[in-house]
């Protein structure tokens, strides 16, 4: 199972959390977000990550040829889309970055609102399950009605993110299947700030399910 840790803002961190196991790290580039990273900083966040770490730059509502800039100057593997994204600006951005991960990420409402995620499987990699907030992007806190989720069964690959810590991720894995988690909040002291014993434990936690 992939396990992505997003909100990353400090590079002897992200090093750190790529040793403990982590498979992805993400990338904040949404200027209004607490964990925002400019391009040089994240340039200096995957400079010594191992090459089989995926690094994934999340964006929201910004123009497509700003994000392939930030891809190329920053050397990602991933785009993840977290905010009002068409399926049609997928199909662009797929155009754009042929090589490049695209992750779509859904705050989800309700059962209803979680239909609306067949509309992109063609024009996307990945989907990413996030808690619905009216403010907030995400790194909310928040956790899904993991039961809604139990049926969820999409023909492409999905993260579980929201709310998720090392406290309740054995509950939320027991109730469903994701190929991957996403944390970000919940391993924290403070936003951008990981708590790496948080980190090391919630590996230790992981690894006794298996």
């Amino acid at each position: 199972m992939r396990v992505k840790i997003c909100g990353i803002t400090q590079p002897e961190q992200s090093i750190a959390i790529a040793s403990l196991g982590a498979t992805a790290l993400g990338f904040i580039c949404v200027p209004t977000s607490p964990r925002y990273v400019t391009t040089s900083k994240i340039r200096a966040l995957v400079a010594q990550l191992p090459e089989n770490i995926d690094k994934i730059g999340v964006f929201a509502n910004i123009l497509l040829g700003e994000i392939k800039q930030i891809v190329v100057d920053c050397g990602l593997t991933g785009v993840q889309l977290h905010g009002d994204e068409s399926p049609a600006f997928c199909y662009r951005l797929r155009q754009a970055l042929p090589k490049i991960e695209i992750l779509k990420a859904f705050r989800i409402r309700n059962f209803e609102h979680l239909q609306t995620t067949t509309d992109y499987l063609q024009y996307v990699d990945t989907l990413l399950l996030d808690a619905y907030h009216p403010q907030q992007l995400g790194g909310t806190g928040k956790t899904l009605d993991w039961t809604m989720l139990q049926q969820f069964n999409p023909n492409c690959p999905w993260f579980l993110a929201g709310g998720l810590t090392a406290d309740n991720i054995v509950q939320a894995l027991s109730q469903v299947n994701p190929s991957g988690i996403d944390l970000s909040s919940g391993l924290e002291s403070a936003p951008g700030d990981k708590d790496l014993d948080k980190v090391a434990l919630l590996f230790e936690r992981l690894r006794s399910r298996e």
